[in-house]
């Protein structure tokens, strides 16, 4: 993950028999948040046979997050989304934790 980047997760859960339309949208979506910059995104299922999909959206930086914000082609899509399915949890601003050589060695191996 670059520097800059902001990463949130999105857990989404379709509404019954909408599961195609929200993937169809999301595709479309991924698309135009690309081509404006704002941000790189990569859709997980929890298992083959869960209504459950994890988004995790990698901003682009804080600027770009705040200006997609304030685009209405991007507000378009978050009111589609929100006619087909559940969003049940968002992590807005996820932190990478790193470690350094001292506390891999010291706090991981005792």
């Amino acid at each position: 993950m670059d520097e800059q980047e902001i990463l949130a997760i999105a857990i989404i859960r379709p509404f019954e028999g909408r599961e195609q339309e929200v993937l169809n949208v999301l595709r479309d979506f991924y698309v135009v948040l690309q081509q404006k910059g704002y941000s790189r995104d990569q859709l997980f299922r929890e298992d083959a046979f869960s209504p459950r999909y994890f988004n995790f959206r990698y901003w682009k930086s804080a600027i770009t997050r705040s200006q997609a914000y304030e685009d209405s082609d991007i507000h378009q899509y978050w009111q589609k989304l929100s006619e087909i399915c559940e969003v049940e949890k968002i992590y807005e601003q996820l932190h990478e934790v790193k470690f350094g050589e001292k506390a891999l060695t010291t706090d991981l191996r005792g």
